[in-house]
């Protein structure tokens, strides 16, 4: 195996320039982008970003999937290394041997610096057994379970650990599962905030009860629920990886999905509208007995102010607030 990278092979296709805009970098979730690789016939290589020295626009774990013809998914760096990589990475392909790469600081890759001024080191394994690695991710993922995977740094050898251990010589890699932002009612600021969540990769569900037959744009329809708001949150199951917003307007409503919400370990739990109704409703839920740890999850009222209120600013608001939300709760 290589400690340092080596210089560009010829499997590069010569054919396909470097894109003039990194594309490849919004591609967060790399599931489905492997999966539908894999289903098309392709061979996969993966890097992983394991070492980090100093600064670092990514951080450790991040991955970048190249294929066989040179297409790329995700990124390691800022954009300093993703060139040099893809091409190691189709060498790995042609030889089927992994690469250990180091750019930045500690490097003798002295054409390649880092604009950070760190370092890092990224393994770059080809994977032959495609298709049993996403069939554990995507079942991990289907009950919303961290998948963990331990690399051997050397090898590139994986295991999959039911806890989340690592022996020495090895990366444990994480896929968690993504965020949930659960919507209750029928708010304009849900049709912008369905479009926004998918391209951050936070999955959508919208609840809203007796409402048409069809979802909003953009969300599939087993995501949507029309069922009366009894049955809808009574089988509503939220993790620490979900947040809950009521944006319903009806304050049966709202308190409905609140006492939802604090009974579960959602991250947190949103209701849009007027500030000025925060007092009483907090005051409500304390005579009810809920405890102060309970209510800190509350946001009242929803989302991060942006500006003159739109569907827009709200959505952003609302999608911010939840992410961060879910980041300090995990």
């Amino acid at each position: 195996m290589s400690v340092a990278a080596s210089a560009p092979v010829a499997a590069w296709p010569l054919e396909a320039a470097w894109p003039a805009w990194p594309a490849y970098a919004l591609s967060q979730d790399l599931l489905p982008v492997l999966s539908d690789w894999h289903r098309d016939g392709h061979a996969v290589a993966l890097a992983t970003l394991m070492e980090v020295r100093g600064s670092s626009p990514r951080p450790p774990g991040s991955e970048m999937a190249v294929r066989d013809d040179g297409r790329i998914a995700g990124y390691v760096s800022g954009g300093c290394v993703e060139a040099a990589v893809a091409h190691e990475a189709l060498a790995a392909l042609a030889d089927g041997r992994p690469r250990w790469l180091r750019y930045g600081e500690g490097s003798e890759v002295l054409d390649i610096q880092l604009g950070c001024g760190g370092g890092i080191g990224i393994l770059v394994r080809p994977m032959p057994a495609l298709g049993e690695y996403l069939a554990r991710w995507r079942t991990a993922r289907r009950w919303r379970r961290t998948l963990h995977v331990a690399i051997d740094r050397r090898s590139g050898r994986i295991r999959f650990p039911a806890l989340p251990e690592r022996q020495p010589g090895e990366f444990l890699q994480r896929y968690p599962p993504p965020p949930r932002l659960v919507l209750v009612g029928a708010d304009p600021a849900i049709l912008p905030m369905v479009a926004m969540a998918a391209q951050l990769g936070v999955e959508v569900r919208v609840i809203r009860p007796h409402g048409p037959g069809e979802p909003p744009p953009g969300l599939r329809s087993e995501h949507y629920d029309r069922r009366s708001l009894e049955q809808a949150l009574a089988e509503l199951e939220l993790d620490r990886r979900c947040a809950l917003y009521s944006l319903s307007h009806d304050a049966a409503t709202d308190l409905q999905v609140i006492r939802k919400g604090l009974d579960t370990e959602a991250a947190c739990i949103g209701v849009l509208g007027s500030r000025s109704k925060r007092a009483a409703r907090l005051r409500q839920l304390r005579t009810e007995g809920y405890a102060e740890a309970q209510l800190a999850r509350l946001r009242l009222p929803a989302g991060q102010r942006l500006g003159p209120s739109s569907p827009h600013t709200i959505a952003l608001g609302i999608v911010g607030e939840a992410l961060q939300a879910v980041h300090a709760a995990t």
